[in-house]
């Protein structure tokens, strides 16, 4: 009796594989399937080492994650090519137009903060500090052309030009520096280098003694031998950046929380959903070996219950 019940429930399982096999079937089987991610430069880090856990506990989820910058990316989640798209900045009305029209409602979740780092050459031993106004006239839009050089910010500062280094303008880093500096996100002077490719600017600044750039925290302290970083006063007096102050919101005006969406549409795929509360899960923790500031636990709760209350609506 015992043989042809265990027998019956052997064929059972055997059936039951059999009618789940496949990436993604109707209710999105659990432990397969691909995930596609693009977007921020400045989350990828994170989101990489959140991929690279979740594939050693679902080596059979292919995760892909682009870096085609926070606006790339949410120009191609619009149009629905990819499941989750990492952000440094709230989506625009505009990119939210698109969504809608495609008919793709998404959720935005909180994952860690960052700070904007202002970094200059280790040689640079006159801006090791600037006010938010200085760095308005040098970014600002009307600083094209007219502000070249350093004497022309400080008279102390050398007569010698200022060579600036800067995220492209699909960039979130370049809309929120832009729009906390300038006053308007993507308001800049244009004849700076940029690049989507923030070790493109860690390389430039770091071989040019009068070189200024800006781009995530992350990315000076993984190469802060090769760089200095420069204390911004919001108002307040100097501070620079770091787990602290942008945590407690002392280094005022450049720092901020870093996000992922998720749209609905993937929710049909099981190993979103499990990306997505693994993600949360263990954010905290991988947020401070990749560089950035973690939240508490009480704040991924709160993201985990707005990502449950998403998927119960949308199944």
């Amino acid at each position: 009796m015992k043989k042809v019940l265990l027998i019956a429930i052997l064929s059972f399982a055997v059936i039951s594989c059999g009618n789940n096999k496949g990436q993604n079937n109707e209710n999105g089987e659990a432990g397969s399937g691909t995930i596609s991610i693009d977007g921020s430069s400045t989350v990828y880090p994170i989101t990489e080492a959140v991929a690279e856990e979740f594939r050693a506990v679902q080596p059979k989820v292919d995760v892909t994650i682009g870096v085609s910058g926070t606006g790339g990316g949410f120009q191609k989640f619009g149009r629905g090519e990819i499941n989750i798209s990492d952000a440094s900045r709230p989506i625009k009305a505009e990119e939210a137009a698109v969504a809608k029209e495609n008919n793709i409602t998404y959720v935005e979740l909180e994952v860690a903060y960052d700070g904007l780092a202002v970094v200059i050459n280790p040689e640079n031993d006159w801006a090791t500090s600037f006010t938010v106004e200085e760095l308005k006239m040098i970014w600002e839009p009307a600083a094209q052309g007219k502000i070249k050089k350093w004497n022309q910010i400080n008279p102390a500062w050398p007569n010698e030009e200022i060579h600036l280094f800067g995220p492209g303008v699909a960039s979130g880093t370049f809309d929120y520096f832009t729009e906390a500096i300038v006053g308007k996100s993507g308001s800049s002077r244009g004849d700076f280098t940029a690049s989507e490719d923030d070790n493109v600017l860690v390389q430039g600044v770091a071989g040019d003694k009068y070189g200024l750039g800006f781009f995530g925290l992350a990315y000076f302290e993984a190469n802060q031998d090769k760089l200095a970083l420069a204390s911004v006063d919001g108002g307040n007096g100097p501070v620079k950046p770091s787990t602290e102050t942008v945590k407690n919101g002392t280094y005022s005006p450049l720092s901020r929380p870093l996000y992922i969406y998720v749209n609905s549409s993937s929710l049909k795929d099981k190993q979103v959903i499990d990306f997505v509360e693994f993600y949360l899960d263990e954010a905290g923790a991988l947020a401070k070996d990749v560089g950035y500031i973690s939240m508490t636990k009480e704040e991924y709760a709160v993201q985990k219950e707005k990502f449950n209350k998403f998927v119960k609506e949308n199944q």
